[in-house]
């Protein structure tokens, strides 16, 4: 029996876990699972996983957790530090699926006791990659990506030698204003960012990929994970979303990793690695399909993109103000607080207030200095809002 826990279970990514662990529940010993405001989700499935403990994030909902699994002999808590005792429980393979800067620090505890962190929470690598990766290196622990962008990539790169790749190609939809003319995206509304064309995801990531934040997210999380120089690393817009990421390398050679728009994918060959084992996904029939489309990004729709090699260029703790800058701009604009368009704008003036802070960009990546140029930007944000009103 594998002992497994999926943190962040209440949503899309540990929805699909959830679906793949329950398929073969006599393998699988499911320890702790987390999740949010959705307690009757949470509660149903760690009946059904049996599960030895749940945490909600939110402590008021505590008494809830604890009505819905009375005479379960299952655990609930609530709060942070509930989360991180959770995270500490021996497990063999952790899925890091909460959303946000929140899931850094149970991925670095579940690290710290050597467990395979399956992780979908790119925040982790954009605010605090050298951390992470520093972490897993010295308790002899893995991180494998979930992301279908850097799963495809990390397969791609089976047998073969880092050296050897001139480039890496991650492709993105486009979103739902791929097609937009430019002068409709000020006045997109909350409804119409939330749709996404080709895949089902939460609220936040389907807004972000129609911005192309997430994009610019995984972008510097290529970086950080496979430790390429920013030069190396494109984007195209892939409309059909079947072709997930390209590896180039030095002979010419293009390996490129193709699959339905389907996570199950990207966390399957996590859940099985170093196997590859069946998956219930679909199979693409080329034929009828018939053709793929790219094309290059357009710098004037997508400015989070150029943010993002900026980020890239600065290093140190860029990565961290940009991702608090996003998560910030992104609640603003889910409030309607600001435009579409307003959420690049906020970002980019909060990373040129940081910026002037040479000597705290520079600092050492650790979970305090993240944390405090995390509330820095978000303090930063918050003031800028408030001056726009």
């Amino acid at each position: 029996m594998r002992r497994v826990s999926i943190f962040g279970a209440t949503g899309s990514i540990g929805q699909n876990t959830i679906d793949l662990i329950a398929r073969a529940p006599e393998t699988y010993d499911v320890v702790a699972l987390s999740g949010g405001r959705n307690i009757v989700q949470l509660a149903r499935d760690a009946h059904d996983l049996r599960a030895e403990v749940a945490v909600t994030a939110f402590p008021e909902l505590l008494p809830d957790l604890r009505d819905a699994l009375a005479g379960s002999g299952i655990e609930a808590a609530a709060g942070q530090a509930a989360l991180l005792e959770a995270a500490e429980r021996p497990a063999d393979w952790v899925m890091s699926a909460i959303v946000g800067v929140a899931g850094l620090a149970p991925g670095l505890k579940a690290l710290e006791q050597g467990a395979t962190l399956a992780l979908a929470n790119k925040e982790s690598l954009v605010a605090a990659g050298p951390l992470l990766m520093e972490t897993a290196r010295r308790h002899n622990a893995r991180v494998l990506p979930v992301d279908s962008e850097h799963s495809a990539i990390f397969q791609g790169l089976v047998g073969e030698d880092i050296d050897a790749v001139e480039r890496i190609i991650i492709t993105a939809s486009g979103g739902a204003f791929r097609d937009w003319p430019l002068d409709k995206l000020a006045a997109a509304t909350l409804t119409e960012a939330s749709s996404h064309p080709n895949w089902d995801m939460g609220q936040r990531i389907t807004i972000d990929s129609a911005s192309m934040f997430n994009k610019a997210l995984e972008v510097i999380e290529v970086k950080e994970y496979f430790g390429v120089n920013p030069d190396q690393i494109e984007v195209l817009v892939h409309p059909e979303s079947l072709v997930h990421a390209l590896v180039g390398f030095n002979d010419g050679a293009l390996m490129a990793h193709l699959g339905a728009p389907d996570m199950r994918h990207a966390i399957g060959y996590a859940l099985h690695w170093p196997e590859r084992k069946r998956l219930p996904v679909d199979r693409l029939n080329l034929a009828k399909i018939g053709q793929l489309n790219f094309r290059s990004p357009d710098p004037a729709r997508y400015p989070a993109l150029r943010l993002a090699w900026e980020v890239m260029e600065t290093g140190g703790l860029a990565g961290a103000a940009f991702n608090a800058a996003k998560e910030r701009a992104l609640d603003f604009f889910i409030a309607g607080h600001i435009g579409f368009l307003d959420m690049a704008r906020i970002v980019e003036q909060v990373l040129s207030e940081i910026s002037s802070d040479a000597v705290l960009l520079r600092a050492d990546v650790t979970l305090d200095n993240v944390a405090r140029i995390d509330q820095m930007s978000r303090k930063s944000a918050d003031r800028l809002i408030r001056e726009r009103a």
